[in-house]
């Protein structure tokens, strides 16, 4: 394990994985990371919270939400790899309907910016027309 030796106060823990303190307070009221007991009037985080943290930022970068990584986590703790991929491919099918769907409104963009350009300078714009009609 990565700086399993290591041991952080809050803001070094923060400062290595690049988030803000209340970043980590944060995640500590959500549960996804446990808050350790105070020794010597100081909280000490070892290496498995900066893995916890880590894990928590490449989870929301592909996508899923605090709530989704709780459950992965869960899923890790128990083991159970056949809910996590499909709890992964779920979320490939949102992003692909996602996809779909942006590339819907970029045609449609498209469309009305081709208008736009093939308007006269005598006609409302259509972007504009667009946008105002409800």
């Amino acid at each position: 394990m990565k700086n399993s030796g290591e041991s952080f106060t809050i803001g070094s823990l923060a400062k290595q994985a690049g988030v803000g303190v209340e970043t980590v307070r944060y995640y500590q009221r959500r549960g996804l990371l446990a808050e350790p007991t105070a020794a010597g009037g100081y909280r000490r985080y070892d290496g498995q919270h900066l893995e916890r943290l880590n894990f928590i930022k490449r989870a929301q970068g592909v996508g899923f939400t605090l709530e989704e990584i709780g459950e992965l986590m869960t899923l890790n703790d128990t083991r159970d790899h056949r809910l996590a991929r499909q709890l992964a491919a779920e979320k490939i099918g949102n992003i692909e309907a996602r996809i779909e769907q942006l590339g819907k409104v970029a045609d449609a963009l498209r469309q009305l910016v081709h208008r736009c350009e093939c308007g006269g300078q005598d006609m409302p714009c259509p972007i504009i027309r667009m946008a105002l009609t409800p």
